[in-house]
């Protein structure tokens, strides 16, 4: 298996070939830790294992990145950094990172709070518009998962006008489950993932469709106007999904359609690809257990009118960041999703036949935590790396 130090491996601009290591991964050996639960159907979770061949080539963009966390390219081909702690950096494609760009509102960066993801559209070039999610300070020491918008200056040292689109209710005196991130429809509405906020009481709620905890929402991204579920009866109007724990990895598929994957219990992180209107379960139904070894509830994992997740995995891969693969670049790895992992220390691609996983494999294993995957404009993959020295890497087939 191949394995890297960060010592060795984020030098700015050094590039390191990496082979495959698909014949020793062993992934799938390991035992789950709920051994008693059984998948609803064939392929949902320890997919076979891909043989592949392909060689990675990899190129340190810039390090010396504290903790980031989401990131989004700029038609120029710079990239908009988002740090936990609250602050949003400018790498050029040169690997040059900026001062810390003022104009953000207050962060709570306690716990798994701090600024998310960010996010641009098509036209940033006319608009200098951007938008991010961030954990929010509230009266009496809550916080909640929000959304604010405001536009770059020219010189992209300042954001002006910021405003705070989205606020997800109730706010909750909780630093856990934040979610969240930020995906553009095809229409240009704008999903925004949240979690539970971690808390017994919290998870419950992931099941009122009223709230906005533990949910898919969809909103105009300029007004905050609610485009959710709008037919369904006892919805808060800007829900879209419900009944998800903590949702860290979403993106748009090429068929048009919403894709996610969640963090499970001690086990049970699940790919889904949210529907309007349904139910996915949480707490109810999950794979996996908790952290103490219990079942979670009464340990069911399937009940009539509740969605099954496409794939799950136990033990978990902590899954942050995902992205489809750009065929162009990656011909061996067309209508492949690739996601980042945090204890899974690895890039994990899953092999797609429409919305069913065919194989598995996972590449970089050990190298580091894994916070956020792009596909860039030149079609290539990009990750952050979650650390006090934190990377962006570029990788492309040899």
């Amino acid at each position: 298996m191949f394995r890297f130090t960060a010592s060795s491996l984020f030098v700015a601009s050094a590039f390191f070939l990496v082979p495959t290591a698909s014949a020793q991964n062993n992934f799938n050996a390991s035992p789950p830790n709920a051994d008693w639960q059984k998948p609803a159907f064939p392929g949902q979770t320890r997919a076979p294992i891909i043989e592949d061949d392909i060689d990675l080539s990899l190129e340190t963009i810039v390090d010396g990145l504290q903790r980031p966390w989401g990131m989004a390219q700029l038609p120029d081909g710079s990239w908009l950094i988002t740090e936990k702690r609250g602050r949003l950096r400018l790498v050029s494609k040169e690997g040059n990172i900026s001062a810390p760009i003022s104009g953000l509102p207050s962060v709570d960066s306690s716990g798994q709070g701090g600024l998310l993801d960010v996010a641009v559209q098509d036209d940033f070039d006319n608009t200098g518009r951007l938008w991010w999610s961030f954990s929010e300070p509230r009266s009496r020491g809550r916080s909640s998962t929000s959304v604010a918008t405001g536009v770059l200056s020219k010189d992209r040292t300042t954001i002006s006008d910021a405003t705070v689109i989205f606020r997800q209710n109730p706010a909750w005196a909780s630093s856990r489950h934040f979610g969240s991130r930020l995906v553009f429809d095809k229409s240009g509405a704008l999903f925004i993932t949240t979690g539970d906020r971690g808390t017994p009481r919290t998870s419950q709620m992931a099941q009122d469709p009223k709230t906005h905890i533990g949910k898919v929402l969809r909103i105009d991204p300029l007004t905050g106007e609610p485009k959710g579920a709008t037919d369904n009866k006892g919805f808060a109007p800007e829900v879209w999904s419900y009944g998800h724990r903590n949702m860290q990895s979403a993106t748009l598929g090429p068929d048009g359609n919403l894709w996610t994957i969640e963090h499970g219990p001690r086990g049970g992180d699940e790919l889904n690809r949210p529907q309007m209107g349904k139910n996915y379960g949480w707490p109810v139904i999950t794979y996996g257990e908790t952290y103490s070894g219990r079942p979670v509830g009464k340990g069911q994992t399937q009940m009539k009118g509740m969605e099954q997740p496409l794939y799950y995995w136990d033990p978990v891969i902590a899954p942050s960041g995902m992205a489809f693969s750009d065929p162009k670049v990656f011909p061996e790895w067309k209508t492949s999703i690739l996601v980042g992992g945090l204890a899974s220390q690895s890039l994990i691609r899953l092999e797609m036949d429409r919305a069913k996983v065919k194989g598995e494999n996972r590449y970089l294993e050990g190298m580091a935590r894994i916070r956020d995957v792009a596909t860039g404009n030149d079609g290539a993959l990009y990750i952050l790396t979650d650390s006090n020295n934190g990377a962006l890497i570029r990788i492309t087939p040899k």
